[in-house]
């Protein structure tokens, strides 16, 4: 009985050193809230090479990958368009998960090195974007009352 309860501690042990923390308790991909004020924008989501990923009306919810490859984070190219307001562009940027820190206090080598960098779960997305658009709308003309002697 002895050996059989080392040999499933052992078991569990390798494991939890083949893989990742980052990718157990996250996946490479996040949902993504976009919204606007006023509500009914058209939102166009690129990748960092200008093609188009997604297509949507605010607000909108789209799935994106963190990571853009081996030990690199994604970036979006967001753009918001409605008639009668400016454009907003911005750039959506994906940040260092915590749970991929959490490799190194849990001795997963392997999910530090290789299984999170390659998966892109080492990497994460905000919850929402969000653009305030700006109207078009030409402001009231000054009136300068300047007196002429």
């Amino acid at each position: 009985m002895k050996l059989h309860k080392i040999a499933c501690w052992g078991l569990l042990a390798t494991m939890v050193g083949l893989t990742g923390c980052a990718s157990i308790v996250f996946k490479s991909k996040w949902p993504v809230a976009f919204k606007s004020d006023p509500p009914g924008a058209e939102v166009v989501v690129s990748d960092d090479s200008g093609r188009e990923l997604h297509r949507g009306t605010t607000p909108v919810t789209f799935r994106l990958h963190s990571g853009a490859g081996y030990f690199v984070p994604e970036d979006y190219v967001v753009e918001m368009k409605m008639n009668g307001y400016q454009e907003d562009r911005g750039v959506l940027k994906a940040s260092m998960n915590g749970w991929y820190v959490a490799n190194a206090a849990f001795g997963g080598l392997i999910g530090l090195l290789i299984v999170d960098p390659a998966t892109g779960a080492m990497w994460k997305l905000p919850g929402e974007y969000c653009a305030n658009l700006l109207t078009n709308s030409p402001l009231p003309a000054a009136t300068n009352s300047v007196s002429q002697k």
